[in-house]
Formats: structure tokens, C-alpha cells, sequence
């Protein structure tokens, strides 16, 4: 999962300390998937051994085994409750889902994407609070599809900054997306409103689109990628960054027509969407210097809009107790 680092004007725990942050929350992940994958198992075997009890009632009442059966299967599951119960006596950190909420998942596949569905969760409130600050969310973002791709879909190692608001000249500015993978940054901007749609590009401060038998005129994305690169290379130059900036335009579900386009802009519509996301997808590379360095620099001039809460009292649900202990 990409690593949500910056959302709108919200506190972020990356701010405090980016260069612990991002393998914390691996680490982290990596063991509650752990977790959560064992007491799924667990339950299931639960399941199954009540299922032979039923089955051996069945078949051996008559015979006078049942007690003796029936407390083989006690004196075994009193065992690794114990066993299960010193383990979570070891584990640092409280579980971040509820359980009861898993049980009836039936196949691991629906495990995990639960469990991803749960983390997605986890991650807008990550990025939303630390731990003696949380800043008011905004309830679409629990709901936000876009925000939802690119965290389920991306790789560890990619950074997400979703319409980060940046102080600049004492001046706010909301940027689109901006996505950090360890080789480059990616401006990102979406023409996705009706499906299929063919959006006409030009150089003007208006494009048209078409859906049907209607038109309508849409802003130039362009000039949102431009203002971001504009923001980004100034950053990156006071800060002696030195880290690639790429700019894309994206529709999942319509057209692009714009083939008198500046050169150093992708046109990334449905019928080059799966090919570039394949492409970033498979990115292999881990989180590099200069892409925490640019992060850091975009990190510092954000906008933070936050109040303190009582110390130690923590949201419900939370499970990075850890930093508690740190």
C-alpha cells in the first residue's frame, strides 16, 4: 500500500519524523496482517473441531466414546488458548480491527481485502493525527474511490500527498495529487466525470468535452499540472533536491484527444491507463534518500490545521501503541 504522507491540510505523523514513519508503518502492517491471518485461521479451526463433535456425537454415543472424545478435543484447545494467549501477552501493539467483523469471511481472498478495506481506514486517521494532535475529517475521504486506488493499489515504497494545501508566501495553495515514487515525482490531475466521455484538448484555458450528444466546456488540467510543477521545482531547487518531476493527465473511464500537447506531458486515458499502472505498479525499488529528501521539502512548507488533545488519550481503534513506548 502507498503510505499516505499528506492529506489536504490535515497534521501527519510524517511531518514529526519522516524518516521513521515509513518503515514503522511497514513493520507494522506487516505484522498485523500476521495477526490477523492467524486468528482468522485459528477461528476456522475452531470452526472445524466443532463440526467433529457433532459428527462424533453422531456416530459414537452409542458406543461410549463421546466423553472420552469430547475431552481429547477440550484439553487440546485449552492448550493452544494458552499458547495464543501468551502471544498476545508479547505483541506490542493492540489490534487495530475488530475481529468479530472477520469471522465469517469464508476465503483468504476475502480476508484480504478486508483487511486492506479496514487498513484504508486506518490510514486517512494516521494521516490526520499524531499523538498529542488530530486535526477534523473530512467524511468523504473514508469514501474517496481515487484516494482508495492509490493506497490499495501502489507499493510500500510510493509516498501520497492528496490535495496537500502548501504555505507559500504566507499564502495557501491546494495542489491536486502528487505521487513520489523512489525514482521521480508524478503531478497527477483526473478528467473522470461521465463514462466514456472524449475529452478535447487544446491550448486554451478551456477544453470540451463530449458524453453523448451534449458538450461542455472543463478547465484546462494543464494549468493545474503546471502550477504544481512550477511549486515543486522551486522546492526542490531550495532545498538542493534533485529529483525528476513527470506530469500526467488521467481518465480510467473516457478519452483524451490532445495530439499537439506539450512533449513533456502524458496523456494517460483508457486506453493507456493499464500499461502505465502496470508499469509503476511492478516498481520494485525501495524508499530512496532523494525521495524522502523531496517529500521532506514538500512536508515543510504544508499547511497544518490541527488542535491538542488531552495527553494520552488516543482515538478508539487505534493500534500504533508503539510510539506510546518510543
Amino acid at each position: 500500500m502507498a503510505q499516505l504522507i499528506k492529506l489536504q491540510d490535515y497534521i501527519s505523523r510524517y511531518e514529526m519524523d519522516l524518516y521513521k514513519y515509513p518503515s514503522h508503518f511497514v513493520r507494522l502492517k506487516k505484522q498485523q496482517w500476521q495477526k490477523t491471518r492467524g486468528q482468522w485461521e485459528h477461528s476456522r479451526l475452531e470452526g472445524i473441531e466443532d463440526d467433529m463433535v457433532e459428527e462424533v456425537e453422531e456416530d459414537v454415543a452409542q458406543a461410549g466414546m463421546l466423553y472420552k472424545i469430547k475431552s481429547m478435543l477440550k484439553r487440546q484447545k485449552e492448550e493452544e488458548e494458552i499458547e495464543e494467549e501468551a502471544d498476545v501477552q508479547r505483541q506490542e501493539e493492540e489490534s487495530l480491527f475488530d475481529m468479530e467483523k472477520l469471522y465469517d469471511v469464508q476465503h483468504m481472498d476475502e480476508l484480504k481485502k478486508k483487511f486492506l478495506d479496514q487498513l484504508f481506514h486506518f490510514q486517512v486517521k494516521w494521516a490526520s493525527s499524531t499523538i498529542r494532535e488530530k486535526s477534523y475529517i473530512d467524511f468523504k475521504y473514508f469514501h474517496d474511490e481515487r484516494l482508495k486506488f492509490f493506497l490499495q493499489r501502489f507499493p510500500d515504497s510510493f509516498m501520497l500527498l492528496y490535495q496537500p494545501i502548501l504555505r507559500l508566501k504566507n499564502a495557501p495553495m491546494e495542489l491536486d495529487i502528487i505521487l513520489l515514487t523512489p525514482t521521480e515525482a508524478w503531478c497527477l490531475t483526473f478528467l473522470e466525470e461521465e463514462d466514456q466521455a472524449v475529452y478535447i484538448g487544446s491550448a486554451e484555458r478551456f477544453w470540451m468535452k463530449r458524453y453523448g450528444e451534449k458538450e461542455a466546456k472543463v478547465l484546462s488540467p494543464v494549468l493545474s499540472l503546471n502550477r504544481m510543477e512550477v511549486v515543486m521545482k522551486q522546492l526542490f531547487l531550495q532545498c538542493d533536491v534533485d529529483f525528476p518531476i513527470r506530469k500526467a493527465i488521467i481518465s480510467r473511464n473516457g478519452f483524451i484527444d490532445y495530439p499537439n500537447g506539450p512533449y513533456d506531458l502524458e496523456v494517460i486515458d483508457e486506453r493507456k491507463f493499464e500499461e502505465w499502472f502496470t508499469r509503476l505498479r511492478h516498481m520494485s525499488s525501495p524508499l530512496k534518500n532523494m525521495q524522502l529528501r523531496a517529500a521532506k521539502s514538500l512536508l515543510d512548507v504544508g499547511q497544518t490545521t490541527s488542535f491538542r488533545r488531552p495527553e494520552w488519550e488516543e482515538d478508539e481503534g487505534f493500534i500504533f501503541k508503539e510510539e506510546d513506548s518510543e
